[in-house]
């Protein structure tokens, strides 16, 4: 019960959701836990088992795995094939407003290649904060597993 309430921040960033289009998944998942639920599509999970499962370790969450993604990663050229963006939060300077600027966070959509070409120091300078990951229905379709 104690893991459950420590946990509760978490959960706002854990969910499965599709339009049209696109499928969007928390930042927080873990494998695992996209893995046992039911309602990420089968084919998302024999993707994650057949291509992401080798580099990644399974309890390892999608925000810790997008962070620190590298392109020389399977996963990451995995992602590539899904035209894979990330939705990130992250701090910018606003424009001066009676002469104060201050910092604010936004949120950005980029793709996963721009993401992944951040570095380490400018994800930290930035505050980065990675929210979801957006998958292409199309390009998922047409993956062959």
């Amino acid at each position: 019960m104690e893991k459950q309430a420590a946990d509760l921040p978490n959960n706002d960033f854990k969910y499965y959701m599709q339009d049209v289009g696109s499928l969007y998944l928390g930042a927080r998942y873990s494998y695992e836990e996209m893995l046992e639920n039911e309602m990420v599509p089968f084919k998302l999970k024999s993707i994650i088992e057949h291509y992401i499962m080798k580099d990644t370790e399974t309890e390892t969450t999608l925000e810790s795995q997008f962070y620190y993604m590298t392109p020389d990663m399977f996963s990451y050229q995995t992602y590539m094939q899904l035209k894979t963006k990330v939705k990130i939060c992250l701090l910018v300077e606003t424009k001066p407003f009676f002469g104060k600027k201050k910092m604010v966070y936004r949120n950005r959509v980029i793709p996963l290649k721009e993401f992944v070409g951040m570095n380490l120091a400018q994800k930290k300078k930035y505050g980065v904060k990675i929210q979801e990951i957006i998958l292409s229905k199309l390009a998922m379709m047409s993956f062959s597993v």
